[in-house]
């Protein structure tokens, strides 16, 4: 059986392939409207335009996890805001605004729903009722305004950006180097030799290994924890590239999920307390790993198949059923969350349901551990109420998951912010007097930290 995913997919590429025609026509007219209203402009170098390409709409159904956030292919297809792209270039970034505000000079006429339109093409039309320029997950802001085009009583949503050459210049760099490729820009040499050997030659794995060992003898053997991230880099790469190419032979692109190929790494080196351990042993399992790596490899990765349990998911505690059962609803139907646990399951050595019991007390005591060794609750309360502090925080943990629900949630650095974020908050209580009147408060603050992770 296939993922849902892959159905909703081929089934929305089928609608909008039917709808090709109409996507051509309204971009000529679009593209024709636009350039007759600003190409007589001084600082106005191009209007150009496209309709969105069949892989490109797979890509950002992906990205975007449409197939959760719509009930059908239909409803996603009503609201797609680019099928049809258009994009004013201007000179410098200051006449974006310029460009901007002429906007409103010629769609003057108010329609519905904060859409205006020009008297002369009723049947295209902006909203201009939105804050511009909008701010970008990059940081950097972006005048990016919604359209509808009307034709046959079809209606199609379009997307009008406004850029300066700059802008231009550094969306085509993000989009087709950084966006496009998630590839890792190795430098080192060690780095370069692995992932050419992986690609190029799998039965040269003896000479990976034996690179692997030359490096590793001369790093500082009194510095260990830069010799165990080199160690988790350098797996964390491996496994990202082997799945990388596999996502992209299947589906002709790549997912971004690097920073689930470390938090892979960290679990499966991790889960049996191989943090506390001697080199040796961190340096064992590091090879044993990527020997696993290799036969997986060898084997056929099926990227598109339904994860399966061998029996039903025991729950160690509250925290690991509430996160547990959340992620086996979504496991199957979410790819990333789908591809994570494939890794996983892959890479260990336990069957599927004692690999996802192990990930869920890795995740844990991710959380747990930053509790114990909290300052305050260790020298200002007792044992009980530190205990009651601590399961009522870990639920508040757990439902923030739950909201969401993306893999997001448990990234390093995403864990690393929410337990500082705790401490803060954990800092304020003075005892817990202060914190049984307070809760709410504390809950409120929390919460609101919790739901400011991405």
């Amino acid at each position: 059986m296939r993922l849902e995913i892959f159905d909703f997919i081929d089934d929305t590429v089928t609608i909008v392939d039917g709808m090709r025609d109409l996507l051509e026509d309204g971009n000529r007219e679009l593209e024709y409207f636009f350039k007759e209203k600003f190409l007589d402009l001084d600082n106005i170098l191009n209007v150009s335009s496209r309709v969105k390409s069949s892989m490109s709409l797979k890509e950002k159904i992906f990205r975007n996890n449409f197939y959760l956030k719509y009930q059908s292919p239909e409803e996603l297809v009503e609201n797609l805001t680019d099928l049809i792209g258009i994009r004013i270039e201007c000179r410098f970034i200051e006449d974006e605004e310029q460009v901007y505000n002429k906007l409103f000079k010629i769609f003057n006429k108010l329609g519905e729903e904060g859409y205006y339109y020009n008297e002369e093409k009723p049947n295209i039309l902006l909203r201009l009722d939105g804050k511009q320029p909008r701010l970008q997950k990059n940081g950097f802001g972006i005048y990016k305004i919604e359209g509808k085009y009307i034709k046959e009583k079809r209606t199609i949503k379009f997307e009008l950006q406004i850029k300066s050459l700059v802008n231009v210049f550094w969306g085509e760099v993000e989009h087709k180097v950084l966006y496009k490729n998630y590839k890792y820009l190795i430098t080192e040499e060690l780095f370069k030799d692995i992932m050419h050997s992986l690609k190029e030659n799998l039965s040269m794995i003896d000479r990976q290994l034996m690179i692997l060992y030359n490096h590793l003898k001369d790093i500082d053997e009194y510095n260990v924890d830069k010799r165990r991230e080199q160690l988790e880099s350098i797996l964390s790469k491996i496994i990202y590239e082997i799945y990388s190419e596999k996502t992209k032979e299947e589906f002709g692109f790549v997912v971004d999920y690097r920073k689930s190929c470390d938090v892979i790494v960290s679990y499966v080196l991790r889960k049996n307390g191989l943090k506390e351990a001697p080199d040796k042993s961190y340096d064992e399992e590091f090879l044993k790993v990527l020997e696993r790596l290799y036969k997986i490899k060898e084997n056929e990765i099926y990227i598109d198949r339904l994860i399966e349990f061998e029996r039903d998911i025991q729950y160690e505690d509250s925290f690991c059923k509430k996160i547990g059962e959340a992620i086996l609803e979504i496991i199957n139907k979410d790819f990333k969350w789908n591809l994570f646990f494939k890794i996983i399951f892959q890479l260990g050595v336990g069957n599927n349901a004692e690999e996802f019991e192990g990930f869920l007390k890795f995740l844990r005591n991710r959380f747990y551990k930053n509790l114990e060794n909290n300052q305050t609750l260790n020298s200002k309360f007792t044992k009980e109420e530190r205990e009651e502090i601590i399961e009522y925080i870990m639920d508040l943990v757990a439902d923030s998951f739950i909201k969401n629900r993306e893999i997001e949630f448990i990234n390093d650095d995403n864990i690393e912010c929410m337990n500082r974020k705790i401490n803060i908050t954990l800092n304020k209580i003075m005892n817990y007097e202060t914190w049984k009147e307070n809760i709410k408060y504390f809950t409120d603050e929390l919460a609101m930290k919790f739901d400011n992770y991405k």
